[in-house]
């Protein structure tokens, strides 16, 4: 019974922690919890010559992952984490499902495991679990699954702000629940928190991370409209682009009708001077 009392009030904060009001709570805090959360570091270059292994046991640098190219989706979890863990890659899954992109094509997706004591056998296990519910074969190429030493996996964390600490009586981690946007060249460009990551989010955050080359011109036209909120931890419309780009396609449209008005005025005007007789 104890253990499940510390299992909610771990899940409990690790969901508060993601919360714009959470500053507000530090002070309610029990002291186990107190390295618990998330601190941005926006711009930062990740370590990309950290090595872990991957589902396959084989030695691999961080940097492996990074193209040049495609954005990479980063997340600290564990494996055998019992609520949160399984909750957040469930809802990473399922923004995916709704998205037309797939990792290992528009972008890369790593998981970090947090605990140095996790394998690759178990996480070759995870990894085939999530690989039958995406129900994308090609996407078996572009999810990671990596485990790793201490040092490493504390460097890591240490670089995109995320704290956690090991509750010896349950013997589980506490963390907060967040995914990491990072740049094709290694950098933070955005945070998105929580145990969701609804379609379009997930989308823009995405275009944003890869400095808009991913994505249909559409897709580039609503990145332009909306902004990440901090406050909110949201994207949201800006104002002025909308009616930077409402009045730009206003003047389009007004150009091509009196184009075409006048396109048909001037063969009207030719057509009357050829059937005018000469005097």
């Amino acid at each position: 019974m104890r253990r499940i009392l510390g299992r909610c009030m771990v899940f409990a904060w690790a969901i508060s922690a993601t919360l714009p009001a959470a500053a507000q709570l530090a002070d309610q805090l029990p002291p186990e919890l107190e390295e618990v959360g998330i601190e941005e570091h926006l711009d930062a270059k990740l370590p990309l010559n950290l090595k872990f292994r991957d589902e396959n046991g084989t030695v691999v640098t961080l940097g492996d992952y990074f193209d040049g190219e495609r954005p990479v989706i980063l997340t600290l979890n564990y494996y055998k984490c019992p609520m949160l863990c399984g909750l957040q890659l469930n809802g990473r899954l399922d923004g995916r499902m709704d998205l037309d992109w797939t990792p290992g094509q528009e972008f890369e997706m790593v998981t970090v495991s947090i605990n140095p004591l996790e394998t690759p056998a178990l996480a070759t296990d995870k990894k085939q679990n999530y690989m039958k519910r995406f129900g994308r074969p090609s996407a078996a190429k572009g999810w990671h699954f990596l485990t790793g030493s201490e040092p490493e996996i504390r460097q890591l964390a240490s670089t995109v702000g995320f704290g956690y600490t090991y509750d010896r009586e349950t013997g589980e981690y506490a963390h907060a629940a967040a995914i990491f946007l990072i740049t094709p060249d290694g950098r933070i460009a955005r945070y998105l928190y929580g145990i969701e990551y609804p379609q379009r989010r997930l989308r823009l955050a995405l275009m944003e991370a890869s400095a808009g080359e991913i994505g249909t011109t559409i897709d580039q036209l609503i990145l332009y409209c909306y902004h990440y909120d901090p406050s909110s931890r949201r994207y949201s419309p800006v104002a002025m682009n909308i009616m930077r780009l409402g009045g730009g396609a206003t003047v389009l449209v007004l150009g091509l009708t009196l184009g075409g008005y006048w396109l048909r005025e001037a063969r009207r005007r030719k057509k009357s001077d050829r059937g005018t007789p000469a005097t």
